[in-house]
């Protein structure tokens, strides 16, 4: 009985492990990877687009002034993959270039691969968001340096009532 039972047992592993390996073998290869190379995404649809976009974002944030520059004037062009990328460089740049910026995404958006088109409009509300804050801030400064003037305007008042005050007291201690 232990024979039996010792046979039972191979038979099954080695039908188990046969259909395991007739699974292995008539299971389709892996796609292979394909790696974009270039610092400049494009808008072609395989497998890297989105990853270089984030890659050129991060790239973009990260950057300083020169990398700006020099990004800048490659990207210079009417194609929509430059346009796209030039946006990402301004929007991560100056003030200054933020609205423009915002005009070549809102342009733009429309012609990118549809699994793209989302990262770029997040991109494009976090630009409007801090161009919406940008300006918020630079007219809570100026509201800022209007109430400084007014301060400053009511403080040379006062100051000028004190000095009637004290002339009018001093002119009523002086009466007999």
């Amino acid at each position: 009985m232990n024979i039996r039972m010792l046979l039972v047992a191979l038979c099954t592993g080695s039908l188990l492990t046969g259909c395991q390996w007739m699974t292995q073998e008539t299971s389709p290869p892996a796609a292979p990877v394909t790696s974009c190379k270039g610092d400049i995404p494009k808008l072609a649809d395989n497998v890297c687009l989105v990853d270089d976009w984030i890659a050129f974002g991060l790239a973009s944030q990260r950057g300083d002034s020169e990398w700006r520059s020099t990004m800048l004037t490659r990207l210079n062009g009417d194609i929509a993959h430059l346009k796209l990328a030039r946006a990402t460089v301004l929007a991560w740049g100056d003030r200054d270039g933020w609205e423009q910026a915002s005009e070549l995404y809102k342009a733009e958006i429309s012609s990118a691969p549809s699994r793209l088109q989302p990262l770029l409009q997040q991109w494009l509300n976090g630009l409007e968001r801090r161009r919406d804050l940008a300006a918020k801030l630079a007219k809570s400064e100026s509201r800022r340096q209007a109430l400084g003037r007014e301060r400053d305007e009511l403080a040379e008042k006062l100051d000028a009532l004190t000095a009637i005050e004290q002339s009018i007291n001093s002119r009523h201690e002086q009466s007999p």
